[in-house]
């Protein structure tokens, strides 16, 4: 691969892999800064060097790609706001208990059904001087959203620190909250919040403005649903789209459509272009427009909240700006790689972004795969030509994200070679019309006419992805996907891409072979899961699940309102998808059960305790009043549970309970789920 042998991809990789390693391994900032210190003037000595040395090239290429990790191990450092000393985490605050806040509100995020939602950034809390990255969350209390981005906030409020994942192999919102360095969420209402000032900043003005377009936009005569789709492809702000509309386009394999990235920045980058034409292309001209371009581009990031893939899209095709305007050749891998590179020494927690990872490959492939797939077929007709262009496209987007998607989501969009087929024609004409749209909205509402064929275009955009989303057989979802299986499965297209592009024996014989890795890992994983049992308490709110597992055979025990629901229960999905399992039957809650020859009793609400049996296992559910003293006494189990359907006001009693009794428990509300 030729992309291997630039220097500059040697260092990007170094780079990502030093703000990787700073995630698993500990190390002090001074020894890091030494290293980097040391190592740069190793480098400059070894540059005086002769540089027809082959042993002193080598030499070089080594100490720079170990400075590329150090650099991305400081880049982390520097970043880390928690290396701060007043952040609110190092501060000796009483968690969960009512503190005064002063807040200042950066960015809107989606509602929830009882919140407003921002990411606030704290000033000081208790009138103590203080830092860092919150969740702010508003009760609605039947009120409209009344605060704007850069407001000043006096809060009386919960601060609550991320909690891990109480239900196994779930999404761990906690930790995607800590790479985006937030730790903690605040709750509170309209009569504990007061404005007390404005901060000033660019990005608080841009976000303002973009209500102020959206207020416009809503004051025309575009229907809700229209303009929230509207404004997530033309202003990134998916936060309003129902969840129906956003699963259509999720089962369509056209959801990328929705976050703003490399195709949008390109339509509106095009569009800039064509209204920059009069401008003579004299030097003055070109730098004239070149800037305007450059400045448009960023203003339209910062219109569109500075996502990970609009900030990537606006980057490369800032890149290529200069490059065309320069009048240079530009490398489309440097261009990849340069803005990889300036993206992360900014902002290093955008690698752990899902979408910055997704786009990023997902552009890769298109540039390394789809020229191999075009070749395949070059029709004569231009209308044929665009569309097949559009397939492979597609086709090598979606090879390059695939086993990246199913990992994180678990399922596969099968028509989406027919959606992009369909709507990406129609995307442009949108996004065409939707600009005009935009740039009048800035100014006053927009004219009924283009409103209206605006609304028409994106409900029959609407109606065409609901049609093929319908199509719920061609969705594959609940594939288990592990790490292993993922690390594999990469290893396996670019072997096979290497081979297609370059046949030779020892290239097929090299992609068999990692094929024939793939599927070993694979039959470890089902051989790992055949050879394995265990019972599992979940830790659901108000309800009560138990799993027992035997292979990959799992019975779920439950009442009747969850079991039959089954399918669509995330918690047990979740698990059964991260473990390759399958339910074998439906239980109703049994008050006895049995596993490893070890007696479990459940005492429910009804109370019903068989004194006579002495069970190893104690499982109290849905707030049974019973003496518990008196339970533990007579009943002596080696282990007591309480599972997440009890007052919370009963645990604290049951707790010193078992403590007295030197019993030992497991509270699923702290501990998460339990597993014996």
């Amino acid at each position: 691969m030729k992309i291997l042998q630039f220097p500059l991809t040697k260092i990007t990789i170094g780079f990502i892999l030093g703000i990787i390693l700073f995630r698993f391994i500990t190390l002090y900032s001074s020894f890091v800064f030494l290293g980097l210190t040391i190592g740069i003037v190793f480098l400059f000595f070894l540059h005086l060097k002769s540089q027809n040395s082959k042993i002193i090239k080598q030499l070089f290429g080594i100490i720079t790609l170990l400075l590329s990790v150090l650099i991305g191990i400081s880049t982390a450092i520097i970043n880390k706001e928690t290396s701060i000393q007043n952040h609110y985490i190092n501060q000796k605050h009483d968690f969960e208990s009512q503190h005064n806040l002063k807040i200042i509100l950066v960015e809107k995020i989606k509602n929830s059904s009882k919140n407003f939602r921002y990411i606030a950034r704290i000033k000081d809390i208790d009138s103590e001087k203080s830092s860092g990255k919150i969740i702010f969350n508003l009760s609605k209390n039947d009120k409209e959203n009344l605060f704007s981005i850069g407001a000043i906030l006096k809060v009386k409020g919960k601060l609550y620190k991320n909690k891990p994942t109480y239900n196994p192999n779930q999404f761990d919102y906690g930790k995607y909250l800590e790479n985006q360095e937030i730790y903690a969420q605040v709750y509170s209402n309209f009569n504990q919040a007061e404005v007390i000032g404005n901060e000033v900043s660019v990005v608080s003005f841009f976000s303002n403005f973009r209500d102020k377009i959206i207020a416009n936009l809503k004051r025309s005569s575009i229907s809700e649903a229209e303009l929230n789709v509207l404004v997530a492809l033309i202003l990134g702000q998916q936060q309003d789209i129902s969840a129906d509309i956003l699963k259509d386009y999720q089962y369509a394999g056209a959801v990328h459509i929705l976050s703003v990235s490399g195709l949008h920045v390109g339509i509106i980058m095009l569009f800039i272009t064509f209204l920059l034409k009069p401008i003579p292309n004299s030097k003055k001209g070109l730098i004239s427009k070149l800037i305007v371009i450059i400045a448009s581009l960023f203003t339209f990031a910062i219109l569109a909240g500075l996502s990970p893939s609009v900030v990537r899209s606006v980057t490369m095709f800032s890149f290529v700006a200069i490059g065309i305007h320069l009048r240079r050749t530009v490398n489309i891998y440097h261009t990849l790689m340069v803005s990889m590179l300036l993206i992360l020494l900014f902002k290093p927690s955008f690698i752990y972004d899902v979408g910055f990872q997704l786009s990023y490959l997902a552009l890769f492939f298109i540039i390394w795969f789809q020229p191999i797939l075009s070749n395949i077929w070059q029709p004569n007709n231009k209308t044929i030509t665009y569309f097949w262009e559009i397939l492979t496209v597609s086709f090598a987007a979606q090879i390059g994200a695939m086993p990246l998607s199913i990992y994180y989501f678990h399922q596969f969009p099968g028509l989406f070679f027919l959606t992009n087929l369909i709507v990406l024609p129609m995307l442009g004409f949108i996004m065409a019309v939707g600009v005009i749209a935009i740039v009048i909205a800035t100014f006053s509402t927009v004219p009924f006419h283009i409103a209206k064929a605006l609304e028409f275009l994106i409900s029959l955009f609407n109606k065409i992805i609901h049609s093929i989303a319908s199509f719920e057989d061609f969705v594959i979802r609940n594939i288990s996907f592990s790490m292993e299986m993922l690390c594999c499965s990469y290893f396996v297209i670019f072997l096979c891409i290497l081979w297609i592009k370059k046949p030779s024996f020892k290239k097929l014989g090299v992609t068999l072979l990692s094929v024939i890795v793939f599927q070993t890992v694979y039959i470890f994983e089902k051989y790992a899961t055949q050879s394995k049992q265990e019972f599992l308490v979940f830790n659901i709110k108000g309800n009560t699940i138990f799993t027992l597992r035997k292979g990959q055979n799992v019975t779920v025990y439950s009442n009747d309102s969850i079991l039959a629901n089954l399918e669509n229960n995330q918690n047990v999905q979740s698990y059964l998808v991260g473990n390759f399992c399958q339910v074998k039957q439906k239980e109703l809650l049994n008050n006895f059960l049995y596993f490893k020859g070890n007696k479990i009793l459940v005492i429910d609400s009804l109370g019903l305790i068989p004194f006579n049996l002495k069970p190893d296992i104690l499982i109290l559910t849905q707030s049974p009043k019973v003496n518990l003293d008196r339970v533990l006494t007579k009943l002596n189990p080696k282990e007591v549970v309480f599972d997440g359907s009890n007052y919370k006001s009963y645990l604290k009693k049951w707790e010193a309970t078992c403590k007295k009794h030197k019993i030992p428990f497991h509270n699923t509300n702290e501990k998460g789920f339990y597993n014996y």
